[in-house]
């Protein structure tokens, strides 16, 4: 999304931009993708608890953009996968609970 964005953009059916808002959610994106790695590393469990919240949530809040006409019904994708990395964050932590 940084170099290449309307790459993904064609993927999802929308159309190119020139603007730079798609250039700035993949910095975005890339920081918070640091975030998880480095948290990761640390062992910082409570961090990937608290963002089983945020990440459950994206599902109602695109769900609504869609309602409004605000985005496609396509870009609803990223919350399938956003909730599947939820359930799988989820399950693991729930594993580590039970073996503690």
């Amino acid at each position: 999304m940084i170099l290449a964005p309307n790459v993904l953009l064609g993927l999802f059916g929308l159309p190119e931009t020139g603007e730079v808002w798609i250039r700035v959610v993949g910095v975005l994106a890339l920081i918070i993708g640091f975030y998880y790695i480095q948290a990761a590393r640390m062992g910082l469990t409570g961090f990937f608890r608290l963002t089983l919240y945020t990440r459950f949530s994206v599902i109602l809040f695109f769900g609504a953009f869609v309602l409004l006409g605000y985005i496609s019904p396509p870009l609803l994708l990223f919350c399938a996968v956003d909730v599947a990395g939820a359930l799988w964050t989820w399950s693991a932590l729930r594993k580590e609970n039970a073996s503690v």
